[in-house]
């Protein structure tokens, strides 16, 4: 019987690529592993934000809600309005400069992943017709089905989150953290986790930290300094 570990590893990541039946489903779970990032972030990513001459990718934080509020009155306004509900100002210059302010990061990609990129693209691999050419065009739903269905075929083990304890299956997020952890144990300097922080897209440096903590690091090296 396969034992539980707290966080997937490069190799794990490996044989999630080689379960992949598709280009697509391959370039998905490389997505969300080499670049560390959320699963509605890469869903949302478009042949245009791909640099292919740099080597970088652009990716709109989509995390946090946008909360939209009439700058007359103060009422909250959906992203659909035009004018306020409340007061009846036209409100559409502050929606475009609020949604503006959303943040974005644009971050390096290894050579490999842009091949593989290049690759997909040149093959067609987004489907044309819309207004974005989004990379995948597949629901939050599908890529987890395409995770999962790989992850088992693979035989990859239950996950066991190591604050709480609980059990879960291979998902999306989970490649997320595997990134995270494995940057974490490459270089757990201050600066390491500086460009993790960046890299992911967090707010909150303690967000960033609590890696640290998942890798293992931080309580090995204190030990080992007491001899």
């Amino acid at each position: 019987m396969t034992t539980a570990k707290a966080y997937l590893e490069p190799a794990d990541v490996r044989m999630l690529e080689e379960q992949a039946a598709y280009l697509r489903d391959r370039l998905l779970i490389r997505v969300l592993f080499r670049l560390g990032c959320r699963i509605s972030e890469a869903l949302g990513l478009t042949v245009e934000d791909v640099d292919f001459a740099r080597g970088m990718v652009t990716i709109e934080h989509l995390k946090a809600r946008v909360r939209l509020s009439c700058p007359d009155c103060g009422a909250r306004l959906g992203k659909t309005h035009a004018y306020c509900p409340r007061c009846g100002s036209m409100v559409e210059k502050a929606l475009e400069e609020e949604k503006e302010r959303r943040r974005v990061r644009t971050l390096p990609v290894d050579a490999q992943t842009l091949e593989m990129l290049r690759e997909y693209v040149d093959r067609g691999g987004p489907p044309q017709g819309n207004a974005k050419a989004f990379l995948f065009a597949i629901s939050r739903h599908r890529a987890r089905q395409i995770v999962r269905e790989c992850a088992e075929k693979a035989g990859l083990p239950q996950l066991v989150n190591p604050e709480t304890g609980r059990v879960h299956g291979v998902s999306p997020h989970r490649l997320r953290d595997a990134f995270a952890v494995h940057a974490v144990k490459t270089d757990a300097s201050g600066d390491g986790l500086r460009l993790l922080q960046e890299q992911l897209g967090h707010a909150s440096f303690n967000t960033t930290a609590r890696y640290r903590k998942v890798a293992g690091q931080e309580l090995k090296e204190w030990y080992e300094k007491l001899w």
